[in-house]
């Protein structure tokens, strides 16, 4: 049975082999891994794992730059990771409320699905009226996942990555 737990450096031989599969140096929906983050050793794991729940803290909610990642995860499996980025500001107006990502080898088996609906829920206790969520236009399997929680669509944008979708979910 899968659970969303926050990252740990517990799972950190396990969160390196989920990284393995995608690709060291590929981004990622969901883990708030950015291209300076060290985590490579366990020190600099350990240092960005802090990072992560410091962005989830009283502190950034004040900010409304706050953002609670979790890890989708079964026994000492990383499946994904999925964050909720809590404030209105030009981030989430731009990349989403939420951005999720399974690892290619735990696809189809509805875990993104499941954790949207998980972290919809984190979005209502945290009092958002209406949940943005953003994906690639080609990429279907997020239009289902995301269509399937109650995803309304705004409409396609050309942004610097090429067109994206944009969701709105009243959670």
């Amino acid at each position: 049975m899968p659970e969303l737990i926050a990252p740990t450096v517990r799972l950190y031989a396990a969160w390196r082999e989920a990284r393995d599969e995608w690709g060291p140096g590929l981004h990622e929906d969901g883990f708030g891994l950015g291209p300076s983050d060290e985590v490579d050793s366990p020190d600099g794991f350990a240092a960005w794992v802090a990072l992560l729940a410091d962005q989830a803290g009283p502190k950034a909610a004040e900010t409304g730059r706050g953002c609670t990642y979790r890890w989708i995860v079964e026994g000492d499996r990383v499946h994904g990771g999925i964050a909720l980025r809590h404030g209105p500001n030009d981030y989430v107006l731009q990349f989403g409320h939420i951005g999720y990502g399974i690892r290619p080898s735990s696809r189809r088996r509805g875990l993104a699905t499941w954790a949207l609906g998980q972290m919809l829920d984190e979005g209502r206790a945290l009092g958002l009226d209406g949940v943005l969520i953003v994906c690639e236009a080609d990429n279907l399997a997020s239009v289902k996942t995301i269509e399937h929680q109650g995803g309304v669509l705004e409409g396609v944008r050309d942004t610097a990555h090429g067109p994206v979708r944009r969701y709105w979910i009243n959670p």
